[in-house]
């Protein structure tokens, strides 16, 4: 298992490479300019962030259709007139508390109905999608709403070693996902909990307790993506997030992480993550249409999947 995984891993590099080079080729120095090298990684960042949390929903067995649309709940809620009043009396960090308490929040709804109310994770976070996209118009008037705490701003959109904050925001979360699937009982248990739902109970897991952590994890991930995307944009929108669902399920799967559970790696996730920000870079250099974009990613992830398929089957016969 582990030599697969390593073969996994260099094929990631060598697609991330492959992509790369054909950028070169075709938009010269353009494409190798520090300033759209720094555009790739910002348009990876809050993506990657959603990705390292839906990695951890999808190893233990489940599937998050809401973590976009809770995202744009987050944002219009930190952005409200009574949240960024508090935030310029207190301080702006009330701002990034409350995306991150209501993408928690929204999360542990989620885990609640999947993991108690034994609702299948399919249709608990479809409905998720649909409410908390509806609950942001409601509270935004279905208006952009604009971020006026400077300071918050000021913090965000700084680079740190001449990297924007967003790109180490991303790094910090990768890693402590790295960490945390493959150094800590949490993870092992995720693994165990989507591997076989029933041994890891059996094996004194409790599985529902644990099922409902990873969908509030993944809403923990939707609030900081909701900061990422307020420093982004400048701005609070319901619209904010739209697909992003699918953008980070496809990185998973095309970084490797199992769609049935039980297996998962925050390093493919990273790299799919890669992938897909640099494709949409080639493409964008190049002036090639979003139809074409979306042909090349469907095909990305049809082969990903057809590899997965084929990785699991070496791997029951030996």
């Amino acid at each position: 298992m582990r030599r697969l995984g390593l073969g996994r891993d260099i094929g990631l590099v060598l697609a991330l490479v492959l992509l790369c080079v054909v950028g070169v080729v075709t938009a010269g120095e353009r494409f190798v300019s520090l300033d759209n090298i720094m555009t790739i990684l910002r348009l990876a960042a809050v993506i990657g962030v959603l990705s390292v949390g839906m990695t951890f929903v999808i190893t233990g067995g489940g599937i998050d259709l809401s973590i976009g649309s809770v995202m744009g709940l987050a944002t219009v809620w930190a952005t409200t007139l009574a949240t960024q009043t508090y935030a310029m009396n207190i301080h702006w960090l009330v701002m990034v508390l409350t995306a991150l308490l209501v993408g928690t929040g929204a999360g542990l709804v989620n885990g609640v109905l999947v993991a108690y109310g034994k609702v299948v994770a399919f249709i608990a976070t479809l409905a998720m999608m649909v409410a908390a996209r509806g609950l942001a118009e409601i509270i935004a008037n279905r208006q952009t709403q604009i971020v006026t705490v400077q300071p918050f701003l000021d913090f965000f959109r700084a680079d740190l070693l001449s990297i924007p904050v967003l790109v180490w925001i991303f790094a910090v979360v990768a890693v402590a996902g790295w960490v945390l699937l493959n150094r800590t009982t949490f993870g092992r248990r995720t693994i165990a909990v989507g591997g076989n739902p029933e041994a890891a109970r059996l094996a004194g897991i409790k599985v529902q307790r644990h099922t409902m952590y990873l969908y509030a994890l993944a809403g923990l991930s939707a609030g900081i993506g909701a900061v990422m995307m307020l420093a982004r944009t400048t701005a609070g929108s319901s619209t904010h997030g739209q697909l992003y669902e699918l953008d980070a399920i496809a990185a998973v799967v095309v970084g490797g992480t199992l769609l049935m559970g039980g297996r998962g790696t925050i390093v493919g996730t990273v790299f799919g993550v890669l992938i897909f920000s640099t494709l949409t870079n080639v493409f964008t250099q190049n002036n090639l249409s979003i139809s074409a974009q979306s042909v090349a990613k469907g095909a990305i992830i049809v082969a990903a999947v057809l590899l997965q398929q084929r990785f699991a089957a070496r791997s029951r016969a030996t």
